[in-house]
């Protein structure tokens, strides 16, 4: 059996759906559900068992999992209860990675680009302690990810005991199927895709920085299929661990992506630049772009999906359908 925790959410979601394709329903899923309607992001899926968080580590005693792939987080860049936050992807983290430890289990589980904080030291994904220190989270969902891979990074350094297989993955920027409950966490190409569909036109920011465009601010944009298939590729590959930069290693700018999904439904981009509100504009990241030699260096060829073809499945399979859920 495995257990994916955040199960419902996004990345969570899509990695049960991979199971469920590969024959697999034993797969247990924790996740809060809520009142919003999460539960369609499972709807078309078999499960094992659906464990509320609070009752986990109970429902972990006596089991034998194949692996953890843990998802679960507060992923909102702009969440203020700092207890919540490091109870949530702090704590429940460390436990699970006690028992993964104790239990002999694969332990894979979501880091986040946003432990780079504003990229002035790189993205470069080395997992040595000296350089994750170096790093400066802007917010306080990344400083909780970054505190758990200094975690993960003093034990291994120390030599104590650690699970057979172990993975942090920094995710960049992913989009695709199952995103919707996420609000204003979602993708610009969600958020404005029903904009883009009726020809109202897309809003996005202009430049304030001498060279660069309007709406040529980059992303390291990457479809969730090809997060999928990392985390698939790595319990196919025990011997591999560490942490690891999950992007296409291209960046593409938010322009780049409104175009593709114009050019989806065979229309003409209809694209308005509007200032950038004077509160971010000193904080705003113009680039982003992982570094994905180490992960091509352990033994990863599954290749990553061309920002057009991601766009483009997304937008005619998915977002463009009445029933845009995986």
């Amino acid at each position: 059996m495995f257990l994916v925790t955040g199960g419902a959410g996004f990345i969570g979601s899509n990695v049960v759906a991979a199971f469920n394709d590969a024959g697999r329903t034993d797969v247990a899923v924790c996740d809060y559900l809520g009142s919003e309607g999460k539960w369609r992001n499972l709807a078309k899926r078999q499960l094992a068992d659906v464990v509320p968080p609070p009752e986990l580590m109970a429902w972990l005693e006596g089991r034998q999992l194949e692996a953890i792939i843990h998802m679960g987080a507060i992923s909102e860049t702009t969440a203020t209860d700092g207890d919540l936050v490091i109870e949530t992807n702090f704590r429940l983290s460390a436990r699970l990675l006690d028992w993964c430890t104790a239990n002999a289990t694969p332990f894979i589980y979501a880091s986040s680009a946003a432990t780079y904080g504003d990229g002035d030291r790189g993205f470069v994904d080395d997992e040595s302690l000296d350089a994750l220190k170096k790093l400066r989270p802007m917010n306080l969902y990344g400083w909780s990810k970054q505190l758990f891979d200094l975690l993960v990074a003093e034990r291994v350094r120390q030599g104590v005991g650690m699970p057979p297989q172990w993975a942090g993955l920094k995710f960049f920027n992913v989009f695709g199927p199952n995103e919707y409950h996420k609000g204003a966490m979602m993708s610009v190409l969600a958020r404005r895709f029903d904009e883009i569909r009726s020809g109202a036109g897309v809003q996005l920011f202009k430049s304030h920085r001498p060279g660069i465009a309007d709406g040529d601010q980059q992303r390291d944009f990457i479809y969730v299929e090809d997060v999928v298939r990392v985390i698939l590729w790595l319990l196919s590959a025990p011997n591999v661990s560490g942490i690891f930069n999950v992007g296409t290693g291209a960046a593409r700018s938010f322009r780049d992506l409104i175009v593709a999904a114009y050019g989806a439904l065979g229309t003409q981009p209809k694209i308005e630049y509007v200032d950038m509100p004077v509160q971010i504009r000193n904080s705003y990241q113009y680039f982003t772009q992982a570094s994905v030699d180490r992960l091509r260096g352990v033994g990863y060829n599954g290749g990553f999906t061309s920002l057009e073809d991601a766009v483009g499945t997304y937008v005619r399979e998915f977002l463009d359908r009445p029933d845009r859920y995986r």
